[in-house]
C-alpha cells in the first residue's frame, strides 16, 4: 500500500491505437513532449500498443466529450529478471477506470531501455529519456473488462465480461476466476493447457473464442444469493499476472399491492412489498384532497422484514386512512436500489355516507326493545 508521500503525478501517452474515425480526429492536438525533466516534473511514459491489441479505446478518447472522468494509476513492478535488469528496463502496471462503470482495462508496460547511448536519465526514476523527455515503453499485455459491475436477478444467467491480448514470446497463460464475498473468497473457474475446469456448477467459458481472439468471459447461470459478491479474473503468463475485478450484485424488484382492508371507521389501509433484494427499502405514505397538494400522512404502522425460502425479503404497512369530508387518495411510494423511480399505488378513500347518524339508530332500536320487554312482562 503506498502512502500518500509515495504517489506521484504521471503522465501516459498512448501511441499505434487503432480507433474509429469519426471525422472529429483532426481536431486532436498531438502530444509534443515534457520539458527538461527535475525533480518536479511529472514523469511522462510514452508507450506503444502495437504489439497487443486495445479494444473500446475509443471509450477513452471521447470521455471528456461525453462527461466522464478518466482515472489512471501507474505502480512499479519489481519482478525484473536479470536480462532485464542489465538493460535497463523496468515494468509497471496501468490501471484505467473510465466513470459510469463502462470500462477498465489493465496493462503492463515494458521501458525499452537505453536509447542511444549517452541518453539523459530521468531524475526520479533513473530511466533513460527519449528527445521529447519521455520514458518510452511499450505494452505487452492488457486485461479489460467492459463491465466492471453487474446486476442480475435470481434465476437468471449472468456474462462476466473479461478479454486480454499478450505481445508475442509472451508464453502460455493461465485462467483462473475467483470469487469473494464478505472476507472470503473460493475459485470458480480454471483454465490451463487447453482445459477448463468448472469449480462451481454450471460456469463456463468458449474455449474457441478463447483461444481465438482472447475471450475468458465467463458465463453463471442459474443465479442465486450465493452467487453475489466481487469477481477476479486473473490472467497468468510465466513473467505476469494481471487481473480485472468485476462486481456482481443480486436485485430482486419489489412487487407493491395496496388495498382497503375494512371500510368501517375509521378505513384502515393496507400496503404490501414483497420480493425485493437487497434489504434497504423506503416505504412513504401520501395523503392528497381533492384540488390539494400531496402531504405526508403520519401514524403509519409497518410490519418487521420477513424473508422468503429464496432469500427475498417482505414488509408490510398499514394506515388509518381520515378521507375528511370530501374523500381523499391515498399513496404508498416504494423506493429500492433495483429501481430507477419508485413504484408508487394508489387508492381512493370515499367519504363517509350522509344519513341518519348512527346513534339515532341505536337509540331508536334499545327504545323498541324496552317497550318489547315491558309487553311481554304485562302477558
Amino acid at each position: 500500500m503506498a502512502s500518500k508521500s509515495d504517489v506521484i503525478p504521471a503522465i501516459l501517452v498512448l501511441k499505434q491505437v487503432l480507433v474509429p474515425d469519426d471525422g472529429t480526429l483532426d481536431a486532436f492536438t498531438d502530444f509534443q513532449g515534457v520539458p527538461a525533466a527535475t525533480q518536479d516534473t511529472p514523469i511522462a511514459f510514452e508507450a506503444s500498443v502495437e504489439q497487443v491489441q486495445l479494444p473500446q479505446a475509443e471509450v477513452l478518447l471521447h470521455a471528456s466529450c461525453q462527461g466522464k472522468v478518466v482515472t489512471c494509476e501507474l505502480s512499479h513492478l519489481n519482478h525484473v529478471g536479470q536480462e532485464d535488469a542489465s538493460q535497463d528496463v523496468a515494468y509497471f502496471i496501468s490501471t484505467i477506470h473510465v466513470s459510469g462503470g463502462e470500462f477498465s482495462i489493465s496493462m503492463v508496460i515494458r521501458t525499452l531501455g537505453r536509447a542511444r547511448e549517452g541518453a539523459p536519465l530521468h531524475p526520479q526514476l533513473h530511466l533513460p529519456l527519449s528527445p521529447r523527455g519521455t520514458v518510452l515503453a511499450s505494452v505487452e499485455f492488457q486485461v479489460m473488462t467492459q463491465k466492471p459491475s453487474v446486476q442480475a436477478s435470481i434465476g437468471a444467467s449472468v456474462f462476466l465480461h473479461c478479454i486480454f491480448s499478450l505481445s508475442p514470446g509472451s508464453g502460455p497463460f493461465h485462467i483462473e476466476w475467483r470469487r469473494q464475498y464478505q472476507g472470503q473468497g473460493q475459485r470458480v473457474y480454471t483454465w490451463a493447457t487447453g482445459h477448463g475446469q468448472a469449480l462451481r456448477e454450471g460456469a463456463w467459458l468458449e474455449s474457441r473464442a478463447l483461444l481465438e481472439s482472447g475471450n475468458a468471459s465467463l458465463t453463471l447461470p442459474g443465479l442465486t444469493l450465493r452467487d453475489e459478491g466481487t469477481y477476479i479474473c486473473q490472467i497468468s503468463t510465466p513473467r505476469h499476472q494481471v487481473q480485472q475485478i468485476i462486481h456482481l450484485s443480486i436485485v430482486e424488484t419489489p412487487k407493491v399491492r395496496l388495498y382497503l382492508v375494512s371500510e368501517t371507521l375509521p378505513p384502515t389501509l393496507f400496503c404490501t412489498i414483497a420480493g425485493y433484494y437487497p434489504l434497504d427499502v423506503t416505504v412513504i405514505w401520501h395523503r392528497e384532497e381533492p384540488g390539494g397538494a400531496p402531504t405526508p400522512a403520519s401514524d403509519a404502522y409497518f410490519s418487521s422484514h420477513r424473508r422468503s425460502s429464496v432469500g427475498t425479503y417482505s414488509l408490510s404497512s398499514s394506515l388509518r386512512a381520515e378521507p375528511g369530508p370530501k374523500g381523499a387518495t391515498y399513496r404508498c411510494q416504494v423506493s429500492h436500489v433495483s429501481l430507477t423511480d419508485p413504484i408508487i399505488s394508489e387508492i381512493w378513500v370515499a367519504p363517509p355516507e350522509k344519513g341518519t347518524p348512527l346513534g339515532f339508530f341505536i337509540a331508536t332500536g334499545l327504545f323498541f326493545l324496552t317497550l318489547l320487554f315491558l309487553g311481554l312482562r304485562r302477558c
